[in-house]
């Protein structure tokens, strides 16, 4: 019963995030917690299950993403090359951070997080298309501060649970990146992330010795299993029906979700 209920959240989180161009994360966060609140989980445990629950499916997803991407010649691997290691060991002290942090603290900062999020989609119409830069990569800072940035973006996405895109492709586009290739690097960067937070989210979970059945450490192997299969392949559904809808439709729509969730969350973490 408990994998056909992961089977259906992988199914919604993957059509969703090809139908509203977004990571699963924002969508799988926010249905675990949910799930494995009626689950009867402690509340202590519930939002950091959730969390290393969300990176670890972000591993198969962001495979399939970077590899549709690098085909198009959008992944700047240069640029990857200098974040990744910054990505990595920041999302892995993110998730020792994130173990620090009680349950509902944690809800409180990714209700916040989902607002800001939202808020960012509701202007995302007036925004202006980025200019082409002809050396793409020239214009970004040196190597030692794309290394810093990488360690804050890893640190951030450990600590809401998602693959950093809603984080490394501004990032990108601050410094005159074109949208594709900030997309198409952010994705190959969310494998990095994905990796080292839920293998740390498992390294501190298992140090705290939580007591949830079919774990390991704060990462939940049937939520994973289910998630990945299904939103492997909803994904790409996703994005086919996107390309008949309105895509500024798509994204208020989902900015509306993104703000009751969030609001949800600052509720629940504050009664």
């Amino acid at each position: 019963m408990e994998l056909i209920i992961f089977l259906v959240i992988g199914a919604l989180a993957g059509f969703a995030a090809g139908l509203f161009g977004v990571g699963g994360g924002t969508i799988i966060v926010p249905l675990l917690f949910i799930v494995f609140t009626q689950m009867g989980y402690s509340p202590d445990n519930i939002m950091h299950l959730a969390l290393g629950t969300s990176l670890a499916t972000i591993i198969v997803t962001s495979i399939s993403s970077l590899m549709a991407h690098n085909k198009k010649g959008a992944v700047m691997w240069p640029v990857f090359k200098n974040l990744a290691p910054g990505l990595a060991i920041g999302c892995f002290l993110g998730a020792g951070i994130a173990g620090q942090i009680s349950g509902l603290y944690l809800q409180l900062i990714v209700g916040v997080f989902l607002l800001w999020v939202a808020f960012k989609m509701f202007r995302g119409g007036k925004k202006k298309t980025t200019s082409s830069v002809s050396n793409a990569h020239a214009a970004l800072p040196s190597k030692p501060k794309q290394l810093t940035a990488g360690g804050v973006i890893g640190i951030a996405s450990a600590i809401f649970g998602i693959g950093g895109g809603s984080l490394t492709v501004p990032y990108l586009t601050r410094y005159g990146v074109v949208m594709q290739k900030a997309v198409g690097t952010s994705a190959a960067c969310g494998l990095p992330i994905a990796i080292a937070g839920a293998l740390g989210f498992m390294f501190f979970g298992m140090k705290q010795q939580v007591d949830v059945p079919n774990t390991i450490g704060f990462v939940h192997i049937y939520a994973f299993l289910g998630i990945s299969i299904m939103s492997f392949f909803t994904a790409k559904i996703g994005a086919k029906v996107a390309h008949i809808l309105s895509p500024q439709l798509l994204k208020k729509c989902f900015a509306v979700l993104l703000t009751v969730v969030g609001f949800y969350f600052l509720y629940k973490g504050l009664v």
